[in-house]
């Protein structure tokens, strides 16, 4: 199965909690509402440091991507 590169994420449990999940490398999950970030990978120290490099990159992607999808909602 296919998944988009991004889905949002909702629970009853976390009422005041946006989630946003990355399913591609490095996969992770971002609570839009505090920036928490749950990475559900292991990385190496090598690995580390690339990711220090790209993580900005992606969280900036799944803030849009979810901006996105809310305007799409008000339409």
């Amino acid at each position: 199965m296919e998944f988009p590169k991004f889905l949002l994420g909702d629970n009853t449990d976390y009422p005041t909690a946006i989630f946003v999940v990355h399913t591609e490398y490095p996969r992770f999950i971002i609570n839009l509402e505090n920036d928490e970030v749950e990475w559900l990978e292991d990385f190496t120290r090598e690995d580390e440091k690339e990711l220090e490099d790209e993580a900005e990159n992606l969280i900036e992607q799944a803030t849009a991507f979810y901006d996105r999808e809310i305007s799409r909602y008000e339409e």
